[in-house]
């Protein structure tokens, strides 16, 4: 969410009250999935409404009227450079506490970019010595933000990048992000990478995280790393490129490599969803496997219409998952973390999303209340 420029504070603030006081009967209990088991145990609810991608002053202050106080920094230097130091990373600690909000989270500059847009291709290219040394960066960038007082930080490793089709219209005429593997285009058949089997994978990712594992260990700084987005056919995968971090039992594995307490993942809720075939009925049992490992370190709280290899992004309260139900089961699982709105769609006379994000949030925050309440 950018800093809000084309829509008032006032406006801004206004579409989250509506959100959340239309959507705080959806939540209710006794509709649909709200009530909780009988004789389930209860514990308090430590989860909280979470933001990404900007720590503007602008958004900083309609976050904190929200009632947001957690959050992931937008992003920082590409390098080991002074936003990276131990001085400006306690800067933007304390410049995002000023607004009674917590830093949680900052991103590492390794996103979801296609390969050669990534901000350094070097390390799942395998590019030495270039390789070595952006490594060490990062492990210095992770004790820097342990003796800044910054708890986590989030990365991906996706040769791929985002993958999608052409976008449909969903509810209201918004259009929806979509991908139909059926209707894509493989051009050309291979990446700048070349064939990248699953061993090749593999060895990539076991190589990186032999070197960063251990310096999170050292500062006690989680590591967060975000699934392939989309899932892709398992074998041939996409232009060459086997996606092991786009099924379940991929993440898996990806977890118990180099296992710590300071290695687990950045659960987008929307690219696990994408990886099955009946996300609204089966996606409640990987939340459950991978929050009982004590792998879900942040979430992002999207839902889809659809499945595996072919889905449409919704809103949260329009798609295939029963998200009062996944919310509970987070809470049914101990995670005390970030729940986090997550690629909305794009509404007429809305260009940055501004009223989006905000129902969003609204949905979010009712939910947690009822919970709370429960609880």
């Amino acid at each position: 969410m950018k800093s809000p420029r084309s829509v008032s504070r006032r406006e801004f603030l206004s579409h989250s009250a509506l959100a959340a006081a239309g959507l705080a009967t959806t939540a209710a209990p006794g509709a649909g999935a709200a009530s909780a088991p009988a004789g389930a145990p209860r514990r308090p609810v430590r989860m909280h409404a979470g933001h990404q991608h900007d720590h503007s002053e602008a958004t900083l202050r309609t976050l904190a009227a929200f009632g947001v106080k957690n959050i992931c920094s937008g992003k920082l230097g590409n390098n080991l450079d002074d936003s990276w130091s131990v001085e400006g990373l306690t800067r933007l600690r304390k410049h995002v506490e000023s607004f009674g909000i917590k830093l949680d989270v900052v991103p590492l500059p390794l996103s979801s970019s296609y390969i050669t847009r990534s901000e350094h291709p070097e390390i799942l290219l395998a590019k030495d010595p270039g390789r070595e040394r952006t490594l060490e960066d990062f492990r210095q960038m992770i004790r820097n933000c342990g003796r800044a007082g910054i708890p986590m930080v989030k990365y991906n490793l996706t040769f791929i990048g985002v993958v999608r089709t052409a976008r449909t219209t969903g509810r209201g005429g918004a259009s929806l992000s979509a991908f139909d593997f059926t209707q894509s285009k493989q051009e050309p058949p291979l990446t700048e990478a070349g064939r990248i089997t699953d061993e090749i994978y593999w060895d990539r990712i076991n190589y990186v995280l032999a070197r960063l594992v251990p310096a999170a260990e050292e500062a006690q700084v989680k590591l967060a790393c975000h699934p392939q987005d989309p899932a892709m056919p398992p074998g041939t995968g996409w232009r060459g490129v086997n996606t092991v971090l786009g099924s379940p039992a991929g993440l898996r594995r990806f977890v118990e490599l180099h296992a710590s307490p300071y290695h687990g993942l950045n659960f987008c809720q929307g690219t696990v969803s994408e990886m099955l075939e009946r996300p609204g009925a089966q996606i409640y049992d990987v939340i459950r496997d991978f929050g009982r490992r004590g792998k879900i370190f942040n979430v992002h709280f999207r839902n889809i219409r659809g499945g595996f290899l072919k889905f449409e992004e919704t809103l949260p309260d329009d798609g295939d998952v029963d998200m009062p139900r996944a919310l509970r089961t987070y809470q049914e699982v101990g995670y005390e973390g970030m729940i986090m709105p997550d690629h909305v769609p794009q509404i007429a006379g809305d260009e940055r999303g501004q009223k989006a994000f905000a129902f969003c949030f609204g949905y979010i925050q009712a939910l947690l209340q009822t919970l709370r309440a429960e609880a």
